[in-house]
């Protein structure tokens, strides 16, 4: 098995001065600041319609500052523009694939933590890894997942770069045509530079590690010193080593609710996404900001439960997507439906019909769901439930995953994002494999909705001759008469 390996040589060199790239004081002082007027917070908003870098800590701050009803409204409103300016309408949805619930480490929050003797340890063989990809490319219909794991010697770069191999190579009959995960994004314990490497030669997408929270102080007493996610830094910097091996695509997150004061955890996310374009030229491909759910065998007071309220939330979510507006943002089935429906404007991606025991969705295990999960659901929804809601609102679900195999991913996502022109591609991949997923998976009920959105959608790409010329539009028909024949997998 491959060792657990934390060395402080890998960030050293990062290090400015022997400080690091969150500067506690700074933000603080920032989020320390009167609340700013109309004015200024209007100011700000016209900027962050230009999409682009991240805006500076003390705008983010005064956005988080922000109380009047009125003017909350108009953050609001801005950062659905954006999503709209930079996404369009549509919605990727994914699923988590959970495949090792052992664990080193002891978070006070999590219920993978060694110091749960209530859990049922599992983790999946690469036949068991197939099964689950099988049942979510041919029978739920997803096209990408995120392999999660825990921090353990089994589940190294070794077994996550076979789990990627085993997954691509999944292919499943369908209705009209077949099923098979295009993408398989990586939530993992923060690796070496050789590690990420592995997975790169695998064929991973993005790359998410969450720092789960910025608060050193904090930080320090949720993760015990003898473990290795004890060492702030070398979390801290995994996306440098990530870049350095050669991943262009990364994300970050914050668990919203660990920290009362959530705002800083904001703050933190901003700072880590300024620090990336610094370094890099190139930002996180998407943050999430789950919340703190209970979870079986934890050991956090109940009332951290209530540390974001859901007022707090859609504030958060806003000011992210206003802060970086070039990213994705992800809201989690940890959320209830309501919770969702008021954010999911502002929001590129969700998953649906999860499930988070090992093995869940090949159901290998029987139902000892608490005990083998690490929190609890809020949106249990089937994905055809959810899809069916999405049109309902008027947003398109997108199974597209083009960009990545046409090289539109590191720096060329990024100019395409800001520029706005990423959108045209997101607008008309989402009508294509929407058509594959109604065809190949839907109910009736959610068939027909699907179908009358995705007349709109064309109706609109015709009307905007400006961006989508008679060529294109010529493409798109070709491209959607032979999904509607059975072929699969056509895009721009």
């Amino acid at each position: 098995m491959e060792p657990v390996t934390v060395n402080a040589d890998t960030y050293a060199g990062y290090l400015k001065q022997g400080t690091d790239f969150i500067d506690d004081a700074a933000l603080r002082a920032a989020l320390a600041a009167p609340a700013p007027g109309a004015g200024r917070v209007r100011e700000i908003l016209a900027r962050s319609l230009e999409v682009s870098e991240a805006l500076p800590p003390e705008d983010t701050a005064a956005l988080l500052a922000v109380e009047d009803p009125a003017l909350l409204a108009e953050i609001l409103e801005a950062a659905r523009a954006v999503k709209k300016k930079v996404y369009d309408n549509r919605v990727v949805t994914f699923a988590p694939l959970y495949a090792a619930n052992y664990c080193v480490n002891n978070c006070l929050y999590c219920g993978f933590r060694t110091g749960n003797r209530r859990a049922v340890r599992r983790k999946l063989s690469v036949e068991e890894i197939k099964s689950e990809a099988e049942a979510l490319a041919g029978r739920i219909g997803h096209k990408r997942l995120i392999f999660v794991t825990g921090e353990h010697p089994s589940t190294g770069a070794d077994y996550v770069a076979e789990a990627l191999r085993t997954i691509y190579s999944v292919k499943v009959p369908t209705r009209r045509g077949f099923g098979q995960i295009r993408r398989v994004n990586v939530n993992s314990a923060p690796m070496t530079v050789p590690g990420l490497r592995k997975l790169k030669e695998a064929g991973i997408g993005t790359y998410q590690v969450f720092q789960e929270t910025y608060d050193r102080k904090l930080y320090s007493r949720l993760h015990p010193g003898d473990t290795p996610k004890a060492d702030y830094r070398w979390r801290l910097y995994v996306m440098h080593r990530a870049f350095e091996a050669g991943i262009d695509d990364v994300a970050l997150g914050a668990l919203f609710g660990l920290n009362p004061e959530w705002k800083f955890e904001v703050m933190g996310l901003v700072a880590h996404a300024r620090e990336l374009e610094t370094r890099f030229g190139i930002g996180p491909h998407t943050i999430s900001f789950p919340r703190l759910e209970s979870a079986d065998g934890t050991s956090l007071p109940q009332d951290s439960l209530r540390n974001a309220s859901d007022e707090d939330f859609r504030k958060l979510v806003a000011v992210l997507r206003l802060s970086v507006p070039y990213a994705g943002m992800i809201v989690t089935a940890r959320e209830k439906p309501a919770t969702i429906r008021s954010v999911i404007g502002m929001c590129t991606q969700r998953d649906a019909g999860t499930a988070i025991g090992i093995g869940a969705y090949s159901d290998r295990y029987g139902a000892q769901e608490a005990e083998r999960q690490q929190f609890m659901l809020g949106d249990t929804r089937s994905l055809d439930e959810i899809i069916g809601e999405l049109a309902d609102l008027g947003h398109i679900t997108s199974f597209c995953t083009s960009g990545y195999r046409c090289g539109r991913t590191g720096d060329h996502i990024m100019k395409l994002l800001k520029s706005g022109h990423e959108s045209r591609f997101c607008k008309l991949n989402a009508v294509l494999t929407f058509r594959e997923w109604l065809d190949d998976f839907a109910s009736d009920a959610t068939k027909a909705k699907g179908e009358a959105l995705i007349e709109k959608e064309i109706a609109e790409i015709r009307a905007r001759s400006a961006h989508f010329p008679p060529e294109t539009i010529k493409m798109l028909e070709t491209y959607y008469a032979r999904i509607g024949s059975g072929e699969r997998d056509l895009c721009f």
